[in-house]
């Protein structure tokens, strides 16, 4: 959204009650004010879409186990999640949504907090698996494909819908969001309960994530 420079009037008052509002947020005059001009005209800001849909996925993941940290800034949402495995290494989700939706919504960045080679290592194996999987199972509904980097345990990915379903409200977009991080953190510990038999765990993984996909979860 193009941003422009303008000059108004305003009373002492009231830009005295917008600063502490907006100090009070944690962002900025020029913000604050552009968000209440927005809702005043029934404008939805980028801003305003990108904290309803944070909003949602916090009241959709706050009860299942995971832990939502604050919110690096106005576009992240930081979420964490604990694996029982000897390294006892916590999954951080990472959330970043993007300002416009044109072609994709944002990215999701895994990463797990741990020191140990053979952690990563496991980790790279399952990561792996995984993109097969999506490169198997639902590709074909991005002809643009999907974008993806694994290095170091670490996993990114991008979010976006297929054009079939791309006008979804803000809610629907959450919950398809939510939905894929808990079938990536149930798969992933499914894959590390049964890692000592990897094909057992391959195999587990790989049913678990057919089952969410006849169970109708949203492609993103």
């Amino acid at each position: 959204m193009k941003k422009s420079v303008y000059s108004l009037v305003l009373s002492d008052d009231v830009v005295e009650a917008i600063d502490r509002l907006a100090y009070s947020k944690g962002t900025s005059r020029s913000a604050m004010i552009n968000g209440i001009l927005a809702e005043a005209v029934s404008y939805t800001t980028p801003e305003k879409r990108m904290n309803d849909i944070f909003g949602a996925i916090e009241a959709f993941m706050g009860s299942t186990g995971f832990q939502i940290q604050p919110q690096p800034s106005d576009a992240m949402l930081s979420i964490r999640s604990a694996l029982k495995y000897k390294y006892k290494p916590v999954i951080r989700y990472g959330l970043e949504l993007y300002r416009s939706f044109d072609k994709t919504m944002g990215q999701l960045r895994v990463s797990f907090r741990t020191q140990s080679e053979n952690l990563k290592a496991d980790l790279t194996e399952f990561l792996e698996l995984w993109a097969e999987l999506e490169n198997k199972y639902i590709m074909k509904f991005f002809p643009e494909g999907i974008s993806y980097t694994i290095e170091d345990g670490r996993f990114t990915r991008t979010f976006r819908l297929p054009e079939a379903i791309e006008h979804r409200s803000n809610d629907e977009i959450a919950k398809a969001i939510s939905e894929y991080i808990k079938m990536f953190d149930e798969i992933l510990k499914i894959y590390f309960g049964n890692i000592e038999n990897r094909r057992l765990a391959a195999k587990l993984s790989v049913d678990r994530y057919y089952e969410y996909l006849e169970n109708g979860i949203v492609i993103i």
